[in-house]
């Protein structure tokens, strides 16, 4: 019988995060910020593009317009210009400049440190939240979800759910709120480093005894 036979949902999860840390000890946040905002902005950047690209334009964007002030008067066109190779520039270009607005306006030029409050900024969502809370200030609102956690999650029989948010519900039911963040991100690595979305190996895998996927290859 496998281990994962043997345990529950709850147990498995439990494991599962012992091993990650074990494999990926010195994991952390790889966007590159040195303020609040800036990782506000750099990970309303990270949609659907690569940290490391994010990592290559915001140099040059937070020389330019470094606080949230700067990117609310910002000219459109050049923070479009800016942010362009992130794709969908135009949109984040946009969102950016109306939450530093909002930032500037209704929270006195700090960035709230409440989930409530950071979701009625433009372009931030929970899984953006998250992040920021967590690596900013923190402080453990939810399980930040992105497409590697989501196909993870999935394939490791943690949830049965496709939406985001329902994902993340069933990962806190699981898991010790403190680590939340730690789990995501270190999950992150592992999507990136073996369970691939295409071609996970498997074989290599030190979470396969663990995962029901895993008895399919």
């Amino acid at each position: 019988m496998t281990i994962r036979k043997r345990l529950s949902t709850k147990q498995r999860a439990l494991e599962i995060l012992v091993r990650l840390k074990r494999l990926y000890p010195d994991a952390a946040c790889t966007l590159n910020y040195q303020t609040p905002v800036q990782l506000l902005v750099a990970t309303i950047l990270s949609a659907q593009c690569t940290d490391e690209r994010v990592n290559k334009v915001t140099p040059a964007l937070f020389k330019r317009f470094p606080d949230a002030l700067s990117l609310a008067t910002a000219d459109l066109e050049e923070l479009q210009a800016l942010v362009r190779s992130t794709g969908f520039y135009r949109n984040k270009a946009k969102n950016i400049k109306a939450a530093c607005s909002m930032i500037e306006e209704k929270f006195g030029g700090k960035l709230p440190k409440r989930m409530e409050e950071l979701l009625e900024l433009p372009g931030v969502a929970r899984k953006t939240a998250n992040v920021v809370l967590a690596n900013a200030f923190g402080i453990n609102m939810g399980v930040t979800v992105d497409t590697h956690v989501k196909r993870l999650s999935q394939r490791l029989g943690l949830t049965e759910q496709t939406d985001p948010v329902r994902i993340e519900r069933d990962l806190m039911l699981l898991l010790p709120q403190p680590d939340w963040e730690n789990w995501s991100i270190r999950l992150i690595y592992h999507g990136r480093a073996v369970c691939t979305a295409r071609n996970p190996t498997c074989y290599d895998c030190k979470l396969s005894d663990l995962c029901p996927s895993a008895q399919l290859k």
